[in-house]
């Protein structure tokens, strides 16, 4: 297996150093072709050469100008005097200068007690302010100062134009030239000129590699500026304005020692060496691709590398990528030098720059593969666009953004921490530049400053802070300590504030939760009671039935009470069923357009019998047209007959029962008062509640879930149900959205 592997390994190599190769080569035909696929006179490496060659000759040839000519022909305008005089400011300021320049030598010479160098120091400080003094006095002093700095210039201009010398004695060998002036008919040249021959016949293109004509299309006039050498003031001065006229060639035939032809012929070497490299990458490429089916990867290879890389986010992954691809360019650049400038005699460098390239380049290609795996073909593929958002979720510029986009959640803190982190970096880059620079000392105090406020305004955010924090672990562990004081509009203020809510909350809820299991212990025990009851009846009365010598007259009574208790029974179930339908909301309604006048009329006529026996006095007030909402009819007779039933069951006899009708902003809005017999103690929440009545109504025959349907009927109807007690008096009002 392991000789397998080996094996395949060799195989991949030879494939990735074939195509490396050849790329390299595609990579080098394509940035440096051009200069090798022409002659070396038309490359720009001869350009640089013949323009030097160009400077050399003003230099001396073109300006013929001796030192003492130069000297001679110096001038000094108004202009450059008054730079020179106010080149330090004015008068004042100069004198000013120069006195504070020798103050603290001429104190420290005082206290060293040196009375000579006290002399000195006061003699070099008169003078120079007599010097500045005389400037803006006399012109002429001034102007013997500029001649004496432009003739320093002239001495320097000569001395470094000596450096070239050699260069353009070199280049007079491989160059000739004839220019003529224009203007003044001078010749320049280095040809033995025959006035009978033409210059055409001597300079003939045959025996020539390279012709340059002045003037022509591209070049025009020779005025012989300089391109390449130093050039400064003087040798503006220096140089004349010239209009030349000629031809400038390099012969075919050359002296061994010209460096043109040395150029010209490791020119012809490199374009030899490039043809050779060139055409032996076309056919590495060739080969490589034919043998990419001979290496394949290894299974075992591939399985490791996405186990190693799939670790990596994809924002590192590109930018590792990148990295590998600038890598390798690089190294094709090393691997092209080598072969055409060292040439294939010195093959150690090219060997080594073509096996990093290969090894970058396997690098490259198994990191462009593992990421166009991750990419989604197209917009239609969701299951690669969701893996490649989960990708981009792990990346680390994902979590940049996050972090950025959390810290300016609220922009007031964000803004506060850029600042702060402002500050402090400010403090450390003016801390150096003090050390280096005292003048910045200013600047550093006043940010000194900013920075003990930004300190202050820190350990002030960070104390409240670690209140909050102590204040939420104590909530944690379920001690409710006192609320956190609230101080300003700052973010941790604004924390502390719902801090606090969230604790009345939990205590609420705690309050809630033990009411919760106080009204689930009381309905179950009253459910058990109020069920127990009918049903002993039952039972007892149903073991009295199997009496052997009972009268029919006691047989008829026991037979009644069970009829009456089994139905008591009944009712209790049915209403019991019906709440738990009514506040789990599986319950259909089908609303129609009722008149709610007339639905209530219909029940009050249901129970008219019942209330001319309980001797109560109904007072009705009802709308003379009709009030009409979208409900379920047979629901909301349901509420009507509930609450009717319990004014009926509870109401003190012989008072007053008052029930209204009336529209109230679109809406239709019911209410029903009564006078109750039986005190209500209780939280009138409660009375919502299953199987909930007043403490001296347990024996009624209610089932306790009356105000708990009605309520239920009404919200699934998106309306509202209120009670209110005042004393004794017990009312309910219902509201409903009026449609016309």
């Amino acid at each position: 297996m392991a000789i397998k592997s080996k094996s395949s390994f060799v195989k991949l190599a030879i494939v990735f150093i074939l195509l490396t190769y050849g790329l390299c080569g595609v990579f080098t035909v394509l940035t440096t072709g051009g200069e090798y696929f022409k002659s070396f006179y038309k490359t720009e490496e001869f350009r640089g050469e013949y323009d030097y060659f160009l400077d050399t000759l003003t230099l001396f040839e073109l300006n013929d100008r001796t030192k003492a000519d130069a000297k001679k022909a110096i001038t000094v305008t108004k202009e450059e005097i008054e730079e020179h005089r106010t080149r330090y400011g004015d008068l004042a300021s100069q004198i000013a200068s120069i006195e504070n320049q020798y103050k603290y030598q001429i104190e420290e010479a005082i206290a060293a007690d040196n009375e000579k160098a006290v002399e000195v120091y006061k003699a070099e400080r008169d003078a120079k302010i007599a010097d500045i003094t005389e400037n803006f006095k006399n012109d002429d002093h001034v102007r013997e100062k500029i001649v004496k700095e432009k003739e320093e210039q002239v001495d320097a201009y000569f001395e470094n134009r000596e450096q070239y010398r050699s260069s353009f004695l070199q280049y007079q060998e491989s160059f000739i030239y004839y220019l003529k002036d224009t203007q003044s008919g001078k010749v320049f040249t280095n040809l033995e000129v025959d006035k009978q021959q033409p210059i055409e016949e001597m300079v003939s293109e045959k025996e020539m590699a390279f012709v340059q004509y002045y003037p022509s299309r591209e070049t025009g006039y020779f005025t012989g500026q300089y391109m390449n050498v130093e050039y400064n003031e003087i040798m503006s001065e220096l140089t004349k304005e010239r209009m030349l006229e000629g031809v400038i060639a390099v012969p075919k035939a050359q002296p061994a020692s010209s460096p043109i032809k040395r150029w010209a012929e490791e020119f012809q070497e490199r374009q030899l060496r490039f043809n050779l490299f060139a055409g032996s990458s076309v056919l590495a490429i060739i080969l490589g691709w034919f043998l990419r089916k001979w290496a394949r990867f290894s299974e075992d290879w591939d399985a490791k590398w996405e186990r190693f890389y799939r670790y990596i986010p994809i924002d590192v992954k590109v930018v590792l990528l990148g990295g590998t691809g600038i890598i390798t360019i690089l190294c094709f650049f090393l691997l092209n030098d080598s072969l055409l400038y060292f040439g294939f005699h010195d093959m150690v460098d090219s060997i080594v720059a073509l096996l990093m390239a290969s090894f970058f380049m396997l690098a490259l290609f198994l990191q462009g593969r593992s990421i166009w795996k991750l990419l989604p073909v197209s917009l239609q593929d969701t299951q690669q666009m969701e893996n490649f958002k989960q990708e981009w979720k792990r990346s680390w510029l994902y979590r940049i953004y996050r972090m950025l986009k959390d810290a300016f959640l609220n922009r007031s803190i964000g803004t506060q921490m850029i600042l702060l982190l402002m500050v402090v970096f400010f403090l450390g880059a003016f801390t150096v530049l003090v050390v280096v620079e005292p003048i910045f000392l200013l600047v550093y105090g006043f940010l000194f400053i900013a920075g003990v406020f930004a300190l202050i305004i820190l350990l002030r955010y960070t104390g409240y802070f670690n209140k909050i924090v102590q204040n939420t672990d104590e909530l944690a562990a379920g001690r409710m300590g006192p609320d956190l004081p609230v101080k300003g509009k700052s973010v941790l203020a604004k924390l502390a504030g719902n801090i606090n809510i969230l604790k009345h909350g939990v205590k609420q809820s705690k309050n809630e939760q033990a009411k919760s299991e106080r009204l689930k212990t009381e309905l179950i025990t009253n459910v058990s009671h109020d069920l127990r009851t009918p049903l002993t009846s039952i039972i007892t009365y149903s073991e009295l039935l199997k009496t052997p010598d009972l009268g029919e007259a006691d047989r008829k009574a026991y037979i009644e009470i069970i009829d009456r208790k089994s139905k008591r029974l009944k009712v209790l179930i049915d209403d019991l069923f019906e709440a738990s339908k009514m506040a789990s909301g599986n319950v259909e309604l089908v609303k129609e357009r009722i008149d709610l006048v007339q639905l209530l009329q219909q029940a009050l006529a249901e129970h008219n019998e019942a209330i001319e026996e309980a001797g109560l006095q109904l007072r009705i007030a009802t709308p003379e047209k009709a009030v009409y909402a979208l409900v379920d009819g047979q629901k909301l007779w349901r509420v009507f007959d509930n609450l009717i039933g319990n004014i009926l069951k509870y109401s003190l006899e012989h008072t007053r029962v008052y029930i209204t009708l009336k529209l109230v902003e679109n809406q239709a809005v019911l209410t029903f008062k009564n006078v109750t017999k039986y005190e209500l103690n209780e939280n009138i929440d409660e009375l919502y509640e299953r199987f909930k009545r007043g403490d001296e109504s347990r024996n009624t025959e209610g089932s306790g879930l009356g105000l708990a349907i009605a309520k239920s009927i009404i919200d699934l109807h998106q309306g509202q149900m209120d009670i209110s007690v005042d004393g004794d008096l017990f009312k309910v009002t219902i509201a409903l959205e009026n449609v016309q």
